[in-house]
This record gives C-alpha cells, structure tokens and sequence, in this order.
C-alpha cells in the first residue's frame, strides 16, 4: 500500500513484467543503458595517487528475458546501482571489473535471470611526462570492465580504449622512392640517394588511432598496464600537451616506425605475450584497433579475439600463413562458463 498525502493507494495492480507476453520469443539483452554514476575506486590501479580516487563511468546493465516472462523489472537494475554505491560509500570497490563482477551477480538474482551482463567504461586520467622536456601531462583513457553472471557463477574482463598515432608504411614507402628518384635525377648516386632517404625523415599520411585491449581473466591486471601496450603498438604515442622539442619528437618518432592498422593489432597481441606471461592460456584476448583516416572519407579497422594459448602457439610457430585456430568472441568467451 503506498500513501500521498491523504489519498491512499491500496490496490496497484498484478505484476505486469511476470505475465505471458504476446509473442512468446526470448530476449538476449534487456535492460538499460548509459546509465552515469561517479564510481569510487581503490587507487591499487593508479598508483602515487589518493587512497580512493572518483571516476566518472557510464554504465550498461542487462538481463537475459525468457520467453514466458513479458518484461525485467527496470526499476531494480537502478536499485542494484543504488546498493552497490551504498556500499561503496564506506569502503571503495579494488578495481573496475569488480565491481562489475558484483553488479552482475547482484542483477542476476534480484532478477531472477540465467544471465546478467554489465559494462562500465569509466574515464581515468594517467600521468605521463613529455618525450623531451619531460613535463608532467594528464591524459584521460577509457577503462572498461565486463562480468557476466547466471546468480551463481560469474566471469569477468578488464580492457582499455587508448588513443595514439599511425604512419600509413605504404604512402611513406612511395615518398621515399620518389625522393630517391628525384636525387639521382639531381645528380647523387643512387647509394647516395639510399643513405640520404635512410637518414632523412620520409613524409606520409598519418591519422590518430584507437586502440582496444580486453583481456578476459580472474588474475589481477593493471589497466595501466595495458593502457602502455596498446601506447606500444602504435607508430608513437600522443599527449595532451607538447612543447616544441615534444612536437618534434612524437613526429619523428611516428615517421620511423610506420605501421598499418594490421600491424598495431598484430603488436599489441605479441605485447600480451612477452609481456602479461603469468596469464594462463585460457585467458581471452581481444585487441582492435580503428584508424581515423586523414587522406580518406573512411576509417581502417583490424581486430583479432581468442584464447591466448592460441595467440602464444602462433608466434612460437611463427608462420607466415596459415589461419589462427581461435574462434572464439568475447561474448561466447564469456557465456562458456555459464
């Protein structure tokens, strides 16, 4: 029974959302969307900063819908909110994808569902110094953690959206042998016409591109970690603010490491490898990378996902054809343990 004042609602009807729908066909996904909260988190992944830091993240929370129930109960995926940054409020969360893990189980129960997902991008500003001066500059990348869970069990991955440069190899590699040609027409010979466009930076197209690492694991990750790998697989990292000296190093450095939209993706799994080796091989990786073009109306995209055994068994084999043995997607990667 709910009270307004002197009028008193004693009667506010059946439960809609359990009835029989009309059209009785399941739904993957229900739930809502963009839902913005300010989230409060362990500094255990930022480290040299406060005990607690805030984050601003937007949140999806979904249920999986049956075929016999007409709709969830969206009043309770913000009730799951609301609890969970109740308790935040005396004890903050370690990590991101912890706190996913625990709004999933939670939705997943209160919702009385096979199977709950939540995705939380929060923004998290990292420290780094500048190439040459070495002046301290706050950049902002996106931090993503996803869970899944039936109420009983849950799986979860942490991953991270970063923002770099790339040098197009191909448009470089046609400078350089124009400029080779047009020295020996100038009178070099054409070793000296080598030395010179090996020496001298070569100009191409290049476009800022946006690189996405997900790793699908239980064990602990630093989100800086892999915000460096993904920094790593491009022609060169990018800052917020640069002086002169700055300027000029980022864009000699991009112009001698060239690198399509394949490479970055290809750099960043090798990066897993040498680098997270305490991962086991059924961890899942994803890696993606999408260029916004500056000589084209459309961007470049490369992705590749799977099992990182498979990933490690490619590049010990290290062949030069051949199709990878993964098959895998981050949503069956997560559904397989469910």
């Amino acid at each position: 029974m709910i009270s307004n004042g002197d009028d008193t609602i004693k009667n506010l009807g059946s439960d809609v959302q359990e009835s029989l729908p009309s059209t009785r066909v399941f739904l993957s996904r229900v739930g809502i969307t963009g839902m913005r909260r300010v989230l409060r988190l362990k500094s255990s992944l930022h480290a040299g900063t406060r005990p607690h830091t805030l984050f601003f993240a937007e949140m999806d929370l979904f249920a999986h819908l049956d075929s016999t129930r007409s709709g969830v109960h969206m009043s309770r995926f913000t009730e799951n909110i609301e609890d969970i940054a109740y308790e935040m409020a005396a004890e903050a969360s370690p990590d991101i994808e912890t706190l996913a893990e625990r709004m999933a189980l939670a939705i997943a129960r209160t919702q009385g569902t096979s199977r709950s997902e939540v995705r939380i991008r929060a923004q998290f500003p990292m420290t780094k110094n500048a190439p040459v001066t070495g002046a301290e500059v706050e950049d902002l990348f996106t931090f993503i953690g996803i869970a899944i869970s039936n109420g009983n069990s849950t799986r979860r991955a942490i991953g991270v959206e970063v923002n770099g440069l790339t040098v197009c190899p191909c448009a470089q590699s046609m400078v350089i042998e124009q400029s080779r040609e047009r020295l020996i027409a100038s009178g070099y010979s054409p070793a000296q016409a080598d030395d010179i466009t090996s020496i001298l930076p070569m100009a191409s197209h290049n476009q800022r591109g946006r690189g996405t690492l997900i790793i699908g694991t239980e064990d602990d990750i630093l989100a800086e970690d892999l915000v460096r790998l993904v920094e790593a697989s491009m022609s060169s990292e990018i800052y917020e603010l640069l002086k002169r000296p700055d300027e000029l190093r980022v864009v000699t450095k991009a112009h001698a490491n060239p690198r399509f939209v394949e490479d970055v993706v290809r750099e960043m799994i090798k990066g897993v490898t040498q680098n997270l080796t305490a991962l086991s091989d059924d961890a899942f990786v994803l890696a993606r990378q999408e260029n916004f073009e500056s000589i084209h109306a459309h961007n470049a995209y490369a992705e590749r996902c799977g099992l990182l055994g498979d990933m490690r068994h490619e590049l010990r084999a290290d062949s030069a054809t051949g199709e990878g043995r993964s098959a895998h997607s981050l949503e069956s990667w997560l559904d397989s343990l469910l």
